[in-house]
């Protein structure tokens, strides 16, 4: 499914009066949807958006409050993902604690209690392609006849609480009463669509990750009680507390790794502290290599483990692995001696002062 910019030019975006094309798409409600599934419907709106763009979060809830406003007026609201999984890489993640695979949508629709249907277009793009979108998110009005009436913005107001969706409900109401809609066109801004054939910044990005050197510093008590004061970095900070023969610690760390990549271009930064012997200093080494762990890395430069525990925290009794969360300024917000969950983590993390999900 990779192909080239040549054989794909950039898809040409509906024009007013063009009838709906048909699909036949997944629902992350188990049912498989096409036009004929909403053929009641007075006003067909249908939306291409998806879980991980800022501004198509910030437009989640003005899309929810559409649907609910405008059900018993007779009209339906569709939410379509044309993304493919495969062009988006994870510094595009930095805003969601979200991708946009199937699965994460079903995630994503149940957190967010969508009363509509939300499909996935990623495994062909084919519905994408004969609509047009070129941002999330991108809206399409259409009439009984299933014509377009409208397409563009939900509204000029991207920040949260602003916006009411102000272009999508005129529109709406204007095809609801049979007249032509004042400004039918309008521009979208938001993520770009990611098409399964422009994929390549994303090759490009991981093999520079992959390049990035991977070092590890011996650290001593007071710079464990340094980087748990966390007083001047200006970042939330995520330290995990591991070692090369703690099997818990091994499985997780991919997970870290993922969480670094998705967030290093915001407010936070990845610390990992390996409770190894010294003389085992190689080994850790050598596994932070195999995981392209290019955040910070140290080793506790004493053998005397206690001395670590205490330094950190008194409510650790020294099993690992152990995971903290800390707000600058040193608050903690997230402490666990055991493996922690990504998913929790993420939100945790996406839903912090320091970070949010909007731009």
């Amino acid at each position: 499914r990779l192909f080239s910019q040549t054989a794909h030019p950039e898809p040409k975006t509906l024009e007013i009066g063009a009838p709906a094309p048909d699909f036949m798409l997944p629902g992350v409600d188990g049912k498989t949807y096409s036009l004929k599934d909403f053929k009641k419907a007075q006003v067909l709106v249908i939306v291409f958006s998806c879980n991980h763009c800022p501004t198509a979060q910030a437009y989640e809830d003005r899309i929810i409050a559409l649907a609910n406003d405008y059900k018993p007026k007779g009209v339906a609201v569709v939410m379509i993902s044309p993304n493919d999984v495969n062009a988006l890489n994870y510094s595009e993640l930095g805003y969601s604690d979200m991708g946009d695979s199937f699965d994460e949508m079903k995630l994503r629709a149940a957190d967010k209690g969508f009363a509509f249907p939300y499909l996935y277009d990623g495994n062909d793009q084919k519905t994408a392609l004969a609509y047009g979108p070129v941002a999330t998110p991108h809206c399409f009005v259409f009439d009984r006849e299933r014509m377009l009436r409208y397409v563009g913005r939900i509204d000029g107001r991207e920040k949260t609480g602003i916006g009411k969706g102000e272009d999508v409900r005129n529109a709406v109401d204007a095809v609801l009463a049979g007249k032509p809609v004042n400004n039918p066109v309008t521009k979208v801004f938001g993520c770009s669509i990611k098409w399964s054939w422009k994929n390549e910044y994303t090759k490009k990005l991981y093999k520079q990750w992959a390049e990035l050197p991977v070092n590890i510093e011996d650290i001593d008590v007071q710079g464990i009680k340094e980087l748990i004061n966390n007083t001047s970095s200006g970042k939330l900070r995520l330290i995990n507390f591991w070692a090369t023969w703690c099997g818990p610690c091994i499985t997780e760390f991919p997970d870290l790794v993922i969480i670094d990549r998705m967030y290093r271009g915001r407010p936070f930064e990845f610390i990992s502290v390996s409770t190894d012997k010294r003389n085992r200093k190689e080994d850790a080494v050598k596994f932070l290599k195999t995981q392209q762990a290019s955040n910070k890395n140290f080793i506790f430069n004493d053998d005397d483990v206690y001395k670590l525990s205490e330094a950190v925290d008194n409510g650790w009794q020294g099993a690992l692995p152990f995971t903290m969360l800390i707000e600058p300024g040193g608050k903690v917000i997230y402490k666990k001696q055991d493996t922690i969950n990504p998913s929790e983590m993420k939100k945790l993390i996406v839903e912090n002062k320091s970070i949010g999900r909007y731009y």
